[in-house]
């Protein structure tokens, strides 16, 4: 395996983890809509904590995606054929969460903004869902064949683990929202905030013990990548016991980086446990498909760096601006239309 090989798996592993961490409380904000919000007041408050940035968090995962078609073309393919439908379903909720936040604040009667209201609760559902769904089945292992191509049926795709790590990231998210409405907003909408937090970090530590025992059951991460897989197991603990202290001491940025450095951490354990494969077959491990066998040819990769490398500092530079000029919390006075 290239030194460039390396970077690049892991260039498109930190380009998902900024895609959850950023685009993961963007998913919470919009569950909290319909279940922290009591009025239109404050799904407006809640929407005007996200409506500068949302779109913009989403580049992360055009970008990763991009990445993965240019530098590992084979992973790609795979990928994106065999999780058709799954990949479907995603881009159907970031269509539906996407126009319903132009169309809610155009709408006139009550009823027209109510569908709305819900087609955004709904889109933020969705995506997390079924991206915990595919990564956890990939861990897993799908059935791939000798050529690459993998055809799976219901059963292959919705198993206890790959249910239960779809069920994990969804929470991920909603508490990772909260905590950002914590760390944005003054009011009512904030103390209740705090106070679902504080009760879904129990069912979180339920939760990630039976991902953790199902993860150990389902894949070979633990005997593969016995030392990372342990290191980021208890690392996603110590996280979320940091997160729930911040919760119930008031230290609200504390709360919402270890929320976010959790969904990280968990995506980090999903690459480490694949290397040095990039998809694992259930069929027979020769048909794992491998970093090095995946890859583009070394001199596009070393182009790619370059652009990268360019490029990259500006995107993150003008993306940490957007949320400078945008710091300050959101009353319900606030109420702002996006």
């Amino acid at each position: 395996m290239s030194g460039l090989q390396f970077f690049w798996f892991l260039l498109i592993g930190v380009l998902f983890a900024g895609f959850f961490f950023l685009e993961g409380f963007d998913f919470g904000v919009g569950m909290s809509t319909r279940l922290l919000a009591k009025d239109k007041a404050e799904r407006e408050q809640l929407v005007g904590t996200i409506g500068p940035v949302w779109d913009a968090n989403e580049v992360w995962l055009i970008t990763a995606a991009g990445a993965m078609f240019a530098s590992f073309p084979h992973w790609y393919a795979s990928l994106f054929s065999g999780y058709y439908l799954i990949l479907l379903t995603i881009l159907f909720g970031l269509i539906i969460r996407g126009v319903s936040f132009e169309f809610r604040s155009k709408m006139e009667g009550q009823k027209g903004r109510e569908l709305w209201d819900w087609t955004l609760f709904i889109g933020s559902v969705i995506p997390p869902f079924f991206f915990g769904l595919m990564f956890t089945s990939m861990a897993a292992g799908m059935p791939i064949d000798e050529k690459g191509n993998m055809v799976a049926t219901f059963t292959d795709y919705f198993t206890p683990f790959s249910i239960m790590g779809a069920l994990v990231l969804t929470l991920l998210c909603f508490l990772h929202g909260l905590n950002y409405i914590g760390l944005k907003t003054i009011g009512d909408v904030h103390t209740r905030a705090i106070e679902y937090a504080k009760k879904l970090y129990i069912v979180l530590f339920v939760g990630l013990a039976a991902f953790v025992a199902l993860l150990y059951v389902s894949t070979d991460f633990f005997e593969l990548q016995t030392t990372a897989t342990t290191v980021i197991v208890a690392l996603m603990v110590v996280l979320s016991i940091l997160a729930t202290y911040g919760v119930y001491n008031g230290k609200e940025f504390l709360a919402f980086f270890t929320s976010g450095f959790t969904i990280i951490s968990l995506v980090a354990l999903l690459f480490f446990g694949l290397f040095p494969r990039v998809m694992v077959s259930s069929i027979a491990s020769a048909n794992d498909i491998l970093i090095v066998n995946a890859s583009s040819t070394p001199y596009t990769l070393k182009v790619m760096t370059w652009l990268s490398l360019t490029v990259l500092p500006f995107v993150l530079a003008y993306q940490g601006w957007t949320y400078y000029v945008f710091k300050n919390r959101i009353k319900k006075d606030d109420v702002v239309k996006y």
